[in-house]
């Protein structure tokens, strides 16, 4: 009687050993595949990744360009010899001016999707900058004043601060931090 004891005890105790060791086995193989999982979609993530910035990069490059030519258009000598005409009194050059910033700048618009937030707020100040530097030179001369006047006042604003300048060196720090 003893012996069938022993014997159904190390049954038990074989069972158990064997039942343990299939457990831990389990265990191990559920980690490893679920590791190969995980590995697997993160490479899909990256390789999808990869596509996308390929993608994306000229059109964000495209899109620094653009707003480079934005603020070049809308520099003070660009936009002054880009809007005077033969003719023109003040006012009306100063309102030229001042629809010709916002035409550019709602033709531009989309393109703060392929911005950082900061640059698209250095350039969106550039444009303010510039509607305020073209009116405030407008009321600091009477009326009847010469559109050459407001001109010669516009340049001698933007020459002590050029908001196009600065906003243009925003932009080509920011491009160098990201494809330099």
């Amino acid at each position: 009687m003893i012996t069938i004891a022993i014997i159904i005890l190390v049954a038990l105790v074989a069972m158990g050993s064997a039942a343990l060791t299939g457990w831990g086995v389990q265990r191990l193989l559920k980690r490893y595949f679920d590791n190969q999982q995980k590995e697997q979609l993160l490479k899909i993530k990256m390789d999808e990744r990869a596509e996308t910035l390929k993608a994306v990069t000229p059109i964000r490059l495209q899109a620094y360009e653009r707003m480079a030519l934005f603020l070049e258009r809308i520099s003070p000598e660009s936009l002054v010899l880009r809007c005077w005409q033969p003719g023109m009194d003040l006012k009306l050059l100063q309102g030229v001016m001042t629809k010709n910033i916002r035409d550019e700048w709602e033709h531009n618009l989309s393109q703060q999707v392929y911005l950082s937030s900061e640059l698209w707020t250095r350039i969106r100040e550039a444009k303010d900058e510039m509607v305020n530097l073209v009116n405030s030179a407008a009321v600091s001369l009477p009326d009847t004043s010469d559109p050459t006047r407001l001109a010669a006042g516009i340049f001698a604003s933007a020459a002590q601060h050029s908001p196009t300048s600065v906003a243009l060196e925003a932009m080509h720090k920011e491009i160098n931090e990201i494809f330099g």
